[in-house]
């Protein structure tokens, strides 16, 4: 009998180890999957406009706070490198949606001026060093997104360490932290609201967000990270449920007579 259950022990525990590896991997890279076959399609039709590049200013400060809070209050390992790959992986994105917005708009250009003398096109440029917040995250350089990045990252990590010894300081840091990428699903949600209408939308996608937003925030709680990551989890959860409620009831009940609505892309972390 007692070897019987040494032989289950034996049998479970990298069984049980094995699942653990496999959470982590998809805390790590689950985030970054979504954006694989957006990268893919905007290289592929050279068009950037289904993508909103703000998407990646909210990442990118969610996960720089991110990397910040964990220097004042240690949590999973798989939850720090997660931020590092998010980071990665907008700066891609950003860098791909400069070049071809910047290409389209000289091409443009070029199409707009075809029957002028002129030799030279002019092309206005946007740069981050000229602090015009007309044109503030729509430059015309990667390297000014870089620069815009560094500022953030240096300032913020500066006033972290003259706080850190402050728990306030630290748990608020946190909260903003997760409390901005789960704010990510709430434009669709409004966008929703004021059409009337979900048309454009896809289930799909929402049934993905509430999927891995579910996973997330379980994964969350069984391991104890802190409250801030669970909370907002459990936020990002609601925000996918009502917008799911959304595309019932504006389904079941017509408010409007259905139209070509401008379909509305949204792309986030998982």
């Amino acid at each position: 009998m007692e070897e019987s259950l040494g032989s289950l022990e034996l049998f479970v525990l990298p069984v049980g180890k094995l699942a653990s590896w496999t959470a982590a991997a998809a805390m790590m890279f689950g985030g970054m999957l979504p954006y694989i076959p957006q990268y893919r399609d905007i290289k592929r039709t050279q068009n950037a406009e289904g993508f909103s590049i703000y998407v990646c200013l909210v990442l990118l400060v969610a996960n720089i706070l991110r990397i910040l809070f964990w220097f004042g209050r240690y949590f999973e390992p798989p939850l720090l490198l997660q931020s590092i790959i998010m980071i990665i992986t907008m700066l891609v994105m950003l860098k791909l949606c400069t070049a071809v917005r910047m290409t389209n708009e000289l091409t443009t250009r070029r199409r707009a001026f075809s029957d002028s003398n002129d030799e030279e096109i002019k092309t206005p440029r946007k740069f981050f060093l000229d602090f015009d917040l007309q044109y503030f995250w729509l430059w015309s350089r990667f390297i000014d997104y870089i620069q815009c990045v560094l500022t953030f990252t240096v300032v913020a990590a500066y006033i972290t360490y003259l706080l850190i010894d402050s728990s306030l300081f630290v748990e608020t840091l946190g909260f903003f932290a997760v409390f901005t990428e789960a704010m990510l699903g709430t434009p669709q949600l409004y966008r929703n609201y004021e059409n009337k209408s979900t048309e454009g939308m896809s289930i799909t996608m929402v049934l993905m967000w509430a999927s891995g937003d579910t996973f997330k925030t379980a994964y969350f709680i069984l391991n104890q990270a802190p409250f801030q990551f669970w909370i907002c989890g459990l936020l990002q959860v609601c925000v996918d449920i009502t917008i799911l409620f959304q595309a019932y009831y504006y389904e079941r009940y017509p408010q409007k007579p259905s139209s070509h609505t401008v379909p509305f892309t949204s792309t986030k972390a998982l």
